[in-house]
C-alpha cells in the first residue's frame, strides 16, 4: 500500500474511499484529486487521502473512524426496538436501535445508510 516515497497507490486509495479506481481517475481528470506518478504508478499523498476521507464523511466531526456505507436489506420493528440489517459491500451489519430512531431515519429495505462503528471491545468466539 505505502511505498518508500510515502504515497498511497491508487488501488489502496480507492479501497479506503469506497470507490473504484476508474472513479479516482475521473476525479483526477476533473481536478478533484491530485496524483503523482512514481515509477509509472499513480500515488496519492497521505494528506490528500485524509482530505478526501473527511470530505466523503460529510465534514462531520466525530471520533468514529469505521464507516460502512451500504443499503438497508431488512428492518424488524416491535413495540420499542428495531433490528436493522445492512449490506455494506461484502459485510452484513446488524444494528439494534429504538423503533423511534429507525422511524426518524426512514429506514426501510432499499434505503441507503451508513453504519458508523465505534467500539472499544468486540469479541466473537466460537
Amino acid at each position: 500500500m505505502m511505498e518508500e516515497h510515502g504515497g498511497v497507490r491508487i488501488g489502496a486509495a480507492a479501497t479506503a474511499l469506497g470507490v473504484s479506481v476508474d472513479t479516482l481517475r475521473r476525479w483526477e481528470r476533473s481536478g478533484r484529486v491530485r496524483f503523482e506518478r512514481v515509477g509509472g504508478r499513480r500515488v496519492m499523498a497521505p494528506a490528500e487521502l485524509a482530505r478526501l476521507v473527511g470530505e466523503r464523511a460529510g465534514g462531520e466531526r466525530t471520533s468514529a473512524r469505521n464507516r460502512l456505507t451500504g443499503v438497508v436489506v431488512g428492518v424488524e420493528r416491535d413495540g420499542v426496538m428495531a433490528k436493522v440489517d445492512l449490506a455494506c459491500g461484502p459485510f452484513r451489519v446488524v444494528a439494534l436501535m429504538s423503533r423511534e430512531a429507525a422511524d426518524d431515519l426512514g429506514l426501510e429495505p432499499g434505503a441507503p445508510a451508513t453504519a458508523v462503528v465505534k467500539a472499544t471491545n468486540v469479541i466473537v468466539e466460537r
